[in-house]
């Protein structure tokens, strides 16, 4: 199966990010457009005890259904990954929910992405801040770290949702979807 290699890096605004990828000889690709993030499981959480997870993911009017396994052990966040192309998302929502899955966690963020060398860079605009996601062969995720001004210290290899749940904690926000009309923000 295909392995997904990636870290994130927080940046203290879109401007810097957006800096730092272009002084790093960031190439855009795809310009700023909102995702939203759909990660579902049964009941019993059976996806959240295997540690892995499914999401449908709208971008515009494309969606992507992508499996992940649990994350491996190294420097980087590593994990199995299965992506298809889909047609109608909301139709594959309501076929995973016949399944007996439902919707656990909502994300938003707005993305643009970059490349460099080999890897793939995403500026991410989120709710709770900034940041910026390698991904690519993890022997050179710490080199392009370097070009964007930062360090492997700097890595942030948990999910968005560990990082919203974490977020919301410090901030006294009720937990609950990362959305950007959400009246807690």
């Amino acid at each position: 199966m295909p392995i997904e290699h990636e870290v994130k890096l927080v940046f203290p605004d879109l401007a810097a990010a957006r800096r730092a990828v272009a002084m790093a000889g960031g190439q855009l690709r795809t310009p700023r457009r909102l995702l939203d993030d759909a990660l579902f499981d049964r009941a019993d959480g059976t996806l959240r005890r295997s540690r892995t997870a499914l999401r449908i993911r709208r971008d515009g009017d494309h969606g992507v259904l992508t499996w992940k396994g649990p994350v491996q052990p190294g420097p980087v966040k590593s994990r199995e990954e299965i992506e298809t192309a889909v047609e109608d998302p909301d139709a594959l929502q309501t076929v995973i929910e016949a399944l007996g899955f439902h919707p656990v966690f909502r994300s938003q963020k707005f993305r643009e992405d970059y490349g460099i060398d080999a890897l793939t860079i995403t500026v991410d605009d989120t709710p709770m801040g900034v940041f910026v996601e390698i991904e690519g062969p993890p022997e050179q995720i710490p080199s392009v770290t370097g070009r964007l001004g930062l360090t492997p210290a700097d890595f942030v290899l948990e999910s968005y949702a560990t990082l919203w749940r974490r977020w919301c904690e410090s901030h006294g926000v009720r937990n609950g979807d990362m959305l950007f009309d959400a009246p807690a923000i």
